[in-house]
């Protein structure tokens, strides 16, 4: 049966409720999105890294109108809820990230993020009183949608030159004061960290894994008083670690030993075949 938008958020909403915490898998297109169903994660997220990868494009060098058109394939493989790396909101007013929430739910999302990085080199993050006012608009354009749209609020810091745990905490109580549903500081490095933001904030707290040094366990997170788990860019640059490697063989040694290694036809169509079409967006 397919899923309406109004049954998808509802049961992301849940998973946010615990008791423990669960991981969310970063789709690229369709074809991973129904991979990565029929392997049995409760819910999808997109990458802003691999949507722009996937169109050989930096991290931040994807329009508003690319990235949506991105999700909604990924929402239109599976009866999975997903949730958008929607950036800055792609534009630095908060009337931009509101709007950029509004076509987020009209492209079948039921949850997407706002970070406080600007884009500019010179000036990394968005002061505090500014970044929280760009939440505090996403929040109202989610709170009018007639389903419980997650909004998640990430603070940049570690990832932008910053490495101020006491001020990325701030940033955090900013942005729950300001009602964003999930929190998300990514590039903590250690767990010491994540205690201490979990610790901070009552709403629910996202941990990405994905970068080397500074990914941790399931289990070891969950101690730590992590709700959410996303998974970044990391599987995508999995799979081109894949084909890099596939290709290297081939084109340094003349062989096909990566075909004793891959999936055959029959069991990649199982995934893209197994999947029922989702419901168009409420």
């Amino acid at each position: 049966m397919a899923a309406t938008q109004t049954e998808k958020a509802t049961r992301f909403a849940a998973l946010h409720q615990g008791p423990g915490a669960f991981v969310i898998a970063n789709a690229w297109d369709a074809g991973s999105a129904r991979i990565l169903a029929g392997v049995g994660f409760q819910a999808l997220a997109t990458s802003s890294g691999a949507s722009a990868a996937v169109l050989g494009r930096h991290d931040g060098q994807v329009t508003r109108e690319e990235a949506l058109a991105q999700a909604r394939a990924i929402v239109m493989a599976t009866n999975l809820p997903v949730s958008a790396d929607l950036e800055k909101g792609f534009g630095d007013a908060p009337a931009a990230a509101a709007e950029t929430i509004r076509l987020a739910a009209q492209a079948g999302l039921v949850g997407g993020s706002i970070e406080d990085a600007t884009g500019d080199k010179d000036k990394p993050l968005y002061d505090i009183g500014h970044a929280a006012e760009r939440v505090e608009a996403a929040v109202r354009a989610a709170r009018a949608l007639p389903f419980p749209f997650i909004l998640t609020a990430r603070a940049e810091n570690f990832l932008r030159g910053n490495p101020d745990l006491e001020n990325t905490i701030k940033r955090l109580q900013a942005f729950e004061r300001a009602g964003a549903d999930v929190l998300f500081a990514p590039g903590l490095p250690d767990l010491a960290a994540v205690r201490a933001v979990c610790a901070a904030v009552s709403k629910p707290v996202n941990f990405m894994a994905g970068i080397k040094g500074r990914s941790f366990t399931v289990a070891e997170l969950e101690e730590a008083g992590v709700r959410r788990i996303s998974l970044a860019g990391s599987l995508y640059r999995a799979a081109m670690n894949g084909l890099l490697e596939a290709a290297r063989e081939v084109k340094e040694k003349g062989t096909f030993g990566y075909l004793d290694r891959s999936l055959s036809t029959a069991e990649l169509n199982g995934f893209l075949l197994s999947q029922p079409r989702p419901a168009d967006p409420d």
